[in-house]
C-alpha cells in the first residue's frame, strides 16, 4: 500500500524532468538558431576542404581544432550579428520567429553566449591550429560583425564588405595546413570571393520585399529587381569561370588536375547559364534556380579541388 502513496510524488518527479529536458532541448535548439549552425558547418566543411588542399597528411588534434574553432567563431559572429539586427529581423516574415525578435532568449544572454563562443573559437584557432589562422579569425570575425553587420542598412556595399571575412574559411584551412600565405591559399580566397556575389544576390532577390521592410536594400543597385542588378548578378557569375580555372593555370605548379579543372569549369557555366536566365526573365522563380544553383557550386567544386589535387 505504501508504494502507491509514492506514486503521485515520482508522477510529479517524472513529469517535471520531462518539462526540464524540454526545455533544456528547446534552449539548445535556439542557441543553434541563433549560431545560424547550417550557415556555420558550411563554415567549417569550407574551412576543412581548405585544410585537405594545403595538407601533405593529416592531423586529426589540428583538424578537429580547426573544425571546433571554426564552428564556435562563426556561430557567435552569427549570433552577434543577430543582436545587431533584433529589431530589423522583427520586421521580416522569415526572420521574425528567431530566438531575439521572438522573446525567447534575452538581449544580454545573446550577446554573452555570441561572444564566448567566438573568443573560445578564436583562442582554439590560434592555440591549436597556429598563430596565423587566429589572426585570420579575429579579422574574419571583426570584419563580419562590426563593419559588414552595420553597413547592412545603409548600402548595398555592405555585400562587397562581407564578401572578404565570407571567403577567409578555405584560405584559413590552407594556412592551418601549411602555416604560410601564398598565391594557393589567394586562388582558394578568390574563388570563395566571387561565389558569395551570385549567391547572395540571388538570395536578396528572392527576398527583396522582406528586406526592404526592415530597411535593407542588398541588390547591386537601388531599383531592386531590375535589369541592371540582374547584369551585374551575370556579370559576377562568368567570372566564376576564369576564377575557377587558377587553380590549375596559375601557380608555378597546378594545384588540381585536369578532371577539377573541366568540373570547375562546367560548374562555372552552369551558374553563368542560371544567371542569364535570370537577366532575361527578371522573375523570382529563376532567382531561386540561381540560389540552388550557387548551393551545389561551392561544395562540388571545393571538392573536387581535394578529390583532383596535385601533390
Amino acid at each position: 500500500m505504501g508504494r502507491f502513496l509514492f506514486l503521485p510524488i515520482k508522477l510529479k518527479q517524472a513529469d517535471s524532468l520531462v518539462k526540464d529536458q524540454a526545455v533544456a532541448a528547446s534552449w539548445i535548439a535556439d542557441v543553434m538558431v541563433l549560431f545560424k549552425s547550417r550557415l556555420a558547418l558550411l563554415v567549417v566543411f569550407s574551412a576543412v576542404l581548405g585544410y585537405l588542399m594545403g595538407a601533405t597528411q593529416v592531423d586529426w588534434i589540428q583538424l578537429i581544432s580547426l573544425s571546433l574553432g571554426g564552428f564556435l567563431l562563426t556561430g557567435g559572429s552569427g549570433g552577434l550579428n543577430q543582436v545587431w539586427e533584433r529589431h530589423a529581423d522583427a520586421k521580416m516574415s522569415r526572420t521574425v520567429n528567431r530566438p531575439l525578435p521572438g522573446g525567447r532568449m534575452r538581449f544580454w544572454e545573446a550577446i554573452t553566449i555570441s561572444s564566448v563562443a567566438a573568443g573560445s573559437g578564436i583562442l582554439i584557432l590560434w592555440l591549436g591550429v597556429n598563430t596565423i589562422s587566429g589572426v585570420l579569425g579575429l579579422l574574419a570575425f571583426f570584419s563580419y560583425v562590426f563593419i559588414y553587420t552595420p553597413l547592412k542598412p545603409f548600402t548595398s556595399l555592405a555585400v562587397f564588405v562581407g564578401a572578404f571575412p565570407g571567403a577567409i574559411p578555405p584560405m584559413l584551412g590552407y594556412v592551418a595546413a601549411t602555416g604560410v600565405f601564398g598565391v594557393e591559399p589567394g586562388i582558394l580566397f578568390a574563388v570563395q570571393f566571387f561565389w558569395q556575389f551570385p549567391h547572395f544576390w540571388a538570395i536578396a532577390w528572392v527576398a527583396d520585399e522582406d528586406y526592404r521592410k526592415a530597411g535593407f536594400s542588398l541588390l547591386p543597385f537601388a531599383e531592386g529587381r531590375s535589369k541592371r542588378s540582374s547584369y551585374q548578378i551575370l556579370l559576377y557569375s562568368l567570372f566564376l569561370i576564369p576564377v575557377g580555372m587558377l587553380a590549375w593555370a596559375l601557380p608555378p605548379e597546378p594545384m588540381i588536375g585536369s578532371v577539377a579543372l573541366v568540373v570547375s569549369i562546367l560548374c562555372g557555366i552552369g551558374m553563368s547559364w542560371a544567371a542569364w536566365r535570370l537577366h532575361k526573365s527578371n522573375e523570382i522563380a529563376d532567382a531561386r534556380v540561381l540560389m540552388f544553383a550557387s548551393f551545389a557550386y561551392l561544395p562540388l567544386v571545393q571538392l573536387i579541388y581535394v578529390i583532383d589535387k596535385v601533390q
